[in-house]
């Protein structure tokens, strides 16, 4: 199936945020600093202006409630702006102080003295914010307070968010390779998402980069009229200190706290800072793919069952199976993950296919998507998402997997990068409803997604669309179907291809591989049964 959505954006906040990248990038150009030297003090600009505004808004209505109040103003009370999920900012650190500052003041030093009293003041910030800005012109920093001050004081949360994620989109285009260990598309995420499902629970990212699976998860929470606050427990784990720092200041942007664990010593391949073993509603990850070297001598006591590593360790110097197994083990009886993994270990022989049959011989695995190449701002490579789902053993679904190729389905931002509009991610999304016997929700997609859905799935009786096979799009197989294909977890093996479409370059490299597989299998029973025969023959002659 095709679908090339047009490119469009919302002009106003792409003006906005064009803006505020253009005085960024000025920043770079007069700073003679790397990304990772100014992207953090630029966020932690941005993060301000938004504490700011939800600040003053608060502290309005504070002050019209105390001059009624029997019990005096709690204007000035740091709890009473916690007890609404607001930070509470001290005189010193308000953006206008800040942005009243003479040239000839010690900006720098003003600043930095402004996020230490952020973290007095608000303790679940302690040690995040930057205080590097003396490293900065004074200057500069003026110049850049009053680009950051353009971002009008009407500005909704999810324009904020979004300013926010497209600067740390744009950061991770320009740190190149390193950008891809801490971001993953926006539309990558919300797709995981629709998905699995967090309504309410514990979720875990034991790979948590700046956090977008978690700000994402309490979008989706919030877009279905809940309190995102008081639904998710938000659990991660971050190996690099300076990428956990910004998971919490991005975290706190959106108005969210969780528990992240980062820095030090912390490795999720070895530690279990969370205890997460059987713990977990939710996991959602984008672990890094094809990591080598991984001490597995001290993983030996975590294999087995009940543990981390259930199935058994791979013997290649491949970690993708040991991600894959603590996104299963973390899961409750009836927990769900959603993650990105390299398209290799789809197929992967010798140990890592024994160690995806007990997988897939667990019931867990529930949905395999096929994703297309130019989706990451780091690698052209294409991908695949896995969904598993532990409540599955105990439904209709028990023996099946939905398989989906969405490599021709995405929409062309410029000439080197894609994604998914809302509409194609909640068609995609609302496919895997359909398979699991769900009502479609058309909260994201809206009519676009809705009328996608009944063109290609028909309507029943009931005027509902309802799931069928879809060559080039769809297909539910069976473990018997799977096990056939050498429990291979590949889409392209299952979907095929449209009547009436080209076959693709990648399409025919995987029809040419499982054609391979299927005359080698022939082969080898020839000659298992040409042996036979001659024994059989020489066994009557000799008689």
């Amino acid at each position: 199936m095709h679908w090339i959505a047009p490119t469009e954006k919302d002009a106003a906040t792409a003006s906005l945020e064009k803006r505020l990248w253009d005085a960024a990038d000025q920043f770079r150009a007069n700073s003679g600093l790397k990304a990772q030297e100014y992207s953090g003090p630029i966020l932690g600009l941005i993060f301000l202006r938004f504490a700011d505004l939800r600040f003053a808004a608060l502290r309005a209505q504070l002050e019209a409630a105390g001059a009624s109040a029997r019990r005096g103003s709690r204007v000035d009370l740091p709890e009473a702006y916690h007890a609404q999920g607001v930070l509470y900012l001290a005189p010193e650190a308000r953006f206008a102080q800040l942005l009243a500052l003479p040239e000839a003041a010690d900006i720098g030093a003003q600043v930095n003295a402004a996020m230490r009293a952020i973290e007095q003041h608000n303790p679940q910030l302690s040690g995040v914010l930057p205080k590097t800005y003396t490293l900065f012109t004074a200057t500069l920093l003026k110049e850049l307070l009053k680009k950051v001050s353009e971002i009008p004081a009407s500005v909704d949360f999810d324009a904020f968010g979004r300013i926010y994620e497209y600067f740390l989109g744009e950061f991770a285009r320009t740190e190149g390779q390193k950008g891809g260990e801490f971001y993953t598309p926006s539309s990558i995420v919300r797709l995981l998402i629709e998905v699995i499902e967090p309504f309410h629970g514990r979720i875990l990212d034991p790979a948590c980069g700046s956090g977008g699976m978690f700000v994402q998860s309490a979008r989706f929470v919030a877009e279905h009229r809940q309190n995102p606050a008081a639904e998710l427990a938000i659990c991660g784990v971050e190996k690099t200190d300076e990428t956990g720092r910004l998971c919490r200041l991005n975290l706190a942007v959106h108005g969210l706290e969780g528990d992240i664990r980062h820095g030090g010593n912390v490795n999720s391949y070895y530690d279990d800072p969370h205890d997460a073993v059987g713990a977990f509603d939710f996991v959602l990850a984008n672990p890094p793919f094809n990591v080598n070297a991984v001490d597995k001598e001290r993983l030996a006591a975590q294999v087995g069952p009940g543990r981390r590593f259930p199935f058994g360790l791979p013997r290649s110097d491949n970690a993708n199976y040991l991600w894959i197994q603590l996104f299963y083990s973390a899961l409750n009886a009836r927990g769900r993950a959603g993650f990105v993994m390299a398209n290799s270990a789809s197929d992967a022989r010798a140990s890592e296919q024994e160690l995806r049959q007990r997988l897939i011989e667990s019931r867990a695995v529930d949905v395999m998507i096929a994703v297309g190449p130019n989706m990451f701002y780091t690698v052209t490579l294409p991908c695949t998402l896995w969904f598993l789902d532990r409540g599955k053993a105990a439904s209709e679904r028990a023996d099946t997997v939905l398989f989906i190729d969405a490599r021709h389905i995405y929409r062309q931002v410029d000439r080197a990068h894609r994604d998914w509009t809302p509409a194609q991610i909640g068609f995609i999304a609302n496919l895997v409803r359909l398979y699991r016997g769900e009502e479609p929700d058309l909260t994201l997609g809206g009519d676009e997604a809705g009328t996608r859905l009944q063109q290609v799935f028909g309507e029943d009786d009931d005027g509902q669309p309802h799931y069928a096979d879809v060559p080039g799009l769809c297909k539910v197989a069976t473990i018997a179907e799977i096990e056939a294909q050498g429990w291979s977890l590949n889409p392209g093996r299952y979907v095929g291809v449209a009547p009436g479409e080209d076959v693709s370059d990648e399409d025919f490299r995987e029809q040419l591989q499982a054609l391979n597989e299927e005359l080698e299998t022939l082969n080898a029973q020839a000659r298992a049964l040409e042996q036979t025969i001659a024994a059989n023959v020489a066994g009557i002659l000799g008689a």
